[in-house]
């Protein structure tokens, strides 16, 4: 590392003011404080209050966090291949195979987004003449784990530069944006590329085989939205009889839970959002306000839907609406996002409690939107500032009013 160091501060005079190679110096920057820690120093006099946290740990801690998601969305991804295509019946049969064929549909997404996303990050970067920011480590992420690991590489490249462009940097860049960037990367490709991020056919890889007689690709949401229609089973039975060509209980709650079904690469599992929750909450990285509230209100809106039932995916137990779908994933990674999300106390247990609320009544009222999680996030980011604006608010009428008794 001494060699890499010593090229390092050889070749920086060529980036700083007055070299060759001024007009890249940001890029130099990114590159040496990604491989060393930064010898800079604060100018400013007077006290200063000193943490052991700063951007840099802060992403990768989340980035930290979603790797159970990530690694887990990997094996899924080759189990969903091998179960669907008959090569395999167990969980843990053909292990390696499944990881391998796993690896191999979703690094190079991971790849894609880092490098589109990078690249979109550097162009700004040189001409604002700032450093390059670490918030993009976890948007680069955080939008693999939401797509399908059929989305063909193209549209990952044009959806991820369009959400750091459009919901970024037109902002300003990180710690600016309004919505969250990753889940409006997803609902470019929803609203651009539907047929490769919906229906029943985009969630489980096929590859150049056949699929096993009587399989659907049908996802938990899809099959209970279609018992609702029929009305000959209930939601949960309809659960525990679907894809029985694969095995029995593909879809009991254990499974949805755990998440051996099909989906986008790293929401399946709610097991796997909850461990990065832990760790989450753990680091004070993201707020359990938010994560609470927002199960909170999946619930409490499951249980008046289920007061109604006018059909049977309103009669869903409200426990199926947290197992189902990128719902844990939205609200432990989403959710959270310092930036976009409300930022009082107050103003946080409302901000989840109504995206778990809406993400309920999307699904369940809106069949064009199944998956009620990305508009229920996206839609309470531009109210975030709202609801922050009028709980100040709140907070000072009181106060004026206990000044004056």
């Amino acid at each position: 590392m001494k060699f890499l160091r010593d090229l390092l501060d050889k070749q920086k005079p060529l980036f700083e003011k007055g070299g060759k190679l001024e007009s890249l110096y940001y890029a130099f920057e990114a590159g040496e404080t990604f491989m060393f820690s930064p010898k800079h120093t604060t100018g400013i006099k007077g006290a200063q209050v000193k943490d052991a946290i700063d951007l840099k740990r802060m992403m990768i801690t989340v980035v930290i966090a979603m790797i159970p998601c990530l690694l887990f969305g990997m094996y899924n991804t080759g189990h969903q291949h091998l179960l669907a295509t008959g090569g395999t019946a167990g969980l843990w049969e053909n292990f390696g195979e499944k990881l391998g064929t796993g690896a191999f549909l979703v690094l190079p997404i991971v790849l894609v987004a880092y490098a589109a996303g990078g690249m979109v990050e550097a162009i700004f970067a040189i001409v604002r003449k700032h450093p390059i920011n670490e918030g993009f480590l976890v948007t680069g992420m955080l939008i693999p784990l939401v797509v399908p690991a059929t989305t063909p590489l193209w549209q990952v490249a044009l959806a991820t530069v369009f959400a750091v462009v459009i919901a970024k940097e037109v902002f300003g860049g990180t710690g600016m944006n309004v919505l969250n960037v990753a889940m409006t990367a997803r609902a470019f490709l929803y609203f651009a590329y539907p047929a490769q991020i919906s229906g029943d056919q985009v969630w489980t890889y096929l590859g150049d085989k056949m699929p096993v007689d009587g399989f659907s690709g049908a996802t938990a949401l899809s099959v209970v939205y279609n018992a609702g229609v029929d009305g000959t089973q209930s939601a949960v039975e309809a659960l525990a009889s679907h894809n029985t060509a694969l095995g029995s209980g593909l879809y009991e709650f254990t499974n949805l839970f755990i998440g051996w079904i099909p989906g986008s690469i790293g929401e399946t599992s709610t097991l796997m959002a909850l461990v990065g929750a832990l760790i989450l909450i753990g680091t004070g990285v993201a707020s359990w306000k938010i994560i609470f509230s927002g199960f909170a209100g999946a619930y409490i809106m499951g249980f008046v839907m289920n007061l109604f039932s006018v059909n049977e995916y309103m009669s869903l137990p409200p426990q199926y609406h947290w197992v189902m779908g990128g719902l844990a994933f939205g609200i432990v990674f989403m959710a959270t996002d310092p930036v976009s999300a409300a930022q009082t106390e107050v103003g946080k247990w409302i901000y989840g409690l109504l995206i778990g609320m809406l993400t309920v009544i999307i699904r369940v009222t809106n069949p064009a939107y199944p998956e009620g999680i990305m508009l229920a996030v996206l839609f309470m980011n531009v109210f975030a500032p709202l609801i922050d604006y009028y709980v100040v608010k709140a907070n000072k009428t009181r106060r004026l009013q206990r000044a004056t008794v």
